[in-house]
């Protein structure tokens, strides 16, 4: 897999959609900021890492990160859309005084920095840019 965040944000995607409660993806440490970032924020419930056991294929034992992904009280989405801006062939990146606002504010834009994965208005909040990752409405 080339970019594993991309592939994140489509399960997600794919897993809002359909009305899912929960979504599982491969653990990592990236993906586990942005996770705790959504939860911040409250596009979804919670995260937690669970060990995935071995199936009879031969497969190792993996772990996995488990999404709660969140509902209005309707069934209405939280997450209307999610964008992956920065990819390994094209990366993004803006200056303390270019990091751009989603919706006019409404939505939330997740940069990589040199401090670690934070928000666009944490990052123009502590005066630092970094690589636009994706974002969220």
């Amino acid at each position: 897999m080339t970019d594993p965040i991309s592939d994140m944000l489509t399960r997600i995607r794919n897993a809002v959609t359909a009305k899912h409660t929960r979504v599982d993806l491969p653990a990592s440490k990236l993906k586990a900021e942005i996770a705790r970032i959504l939860t911040d924020e409250g596009y979804i419930q919670g995260f937690r890492f669970v060990d995935e056991p071995a199936q009879k294929t031969g497969r190792q034992a993996r772990q996995v990160i488990r999404l709660q992904l969140k509902y209005g009280p309707h069934g209405e989405k939280v997450i209307s859309g999610i964008q992956r801006i920065s990819r390994p062939g094209r990366r993004v990146y803006f200056g303390v005084e270019d990091v751009p606002q989603v919706l006019g504010g409404l939505g939330t834009s997740i940069l990589t920095t040199s401090h670690g994965v934070m928000t666009g208005r944490a990052a123009r909040k502590a005066g630092i840019g970094g690589e636009v990752l994706c974002n969220v409405w």
